[in-house]
């Protein structure tokens, strides 16, 4: 709710209807199953501080979530831009006529990977909030998670989808969407 409250003032102030914005909402997890959700930033920090509370995925994917830079979101007061990386793949808040998910990427790898790639392809701006943030709760592995981890034929149809995505951007956007090839080479 708290969140609601935040993202929705931000949207406001930040002028998302009118702008190529994407919002991003810093992730983060805890591994305990029941957790006093924190009301404030300065009580999270906190909890992360103790270590009731981690970045999102930093024991298996810290990539993912790295550009959101938690360290400048610590004492961040106002919003933020950060740059696109390679793997970058966020939690945003982003006007209803954005790109959609690609429909190639169902189950688990890479939807929002390639999501984030698409906008910031069309120069959307990402803007940390620096208040706003969400916690990921542990769970069971999903059906698609447990196939990826130990299905290999899954693995190679899901390279070949992102090698497919990849070229389709290339011919879409052009010589800006080299990047996106080159950073996937080095990574």
């Amino acid at each position: 709710y708290l969140l609601f409250l935040f993202a929705r003032k931000s949207v406001i102030q930040l002028d998302l209807a009118n702008t190529k914005k994407a919002l991003i909402v810093p992730a983060f997890e805890t591994l305990r199953y029941r957790l006093s959700f924190p009301k404030s930033k300065a009580e999270l920090l906190s909890m992360l501080d103790m270590g009731t509370l981690f970045t999102f995925r930093y024991h298996v994917w810290t990539k993912g979530h790295a550009p959101t830079n938690f360290a400048k979101w610590r004492t961040a007061t106002t919003p933020y831009r950060v740059e696109w990386e390679a793997d970058f793949e966020p939690y945003v808040v982003v006007r209803k006529d954005c790109p959609e998910y690609d429909r190639r990427f169902v189950g688990f790898g890479w939807n929002k990977v390639a999501h984030i790639m698409e906008l910031d392809a069309q120069e959307y701006e990402f803007t940390v909030l620096p208040n706003a943030y969400m916690i990921h709760m542990p769970h069971a592995p999903s059906f698609d998670i447990t196939k990826f981890r130990s299905n290999k034929q899954y693995r190679v149809c899901l390279k070949t989808l992102k090698e497919e995505f990849q070229q389709d951007m290339s011919r879409h956007y052009g010589f800006a969407a080299l990047k996106y090839l080159t950073a996937e080479n080095n990574s």
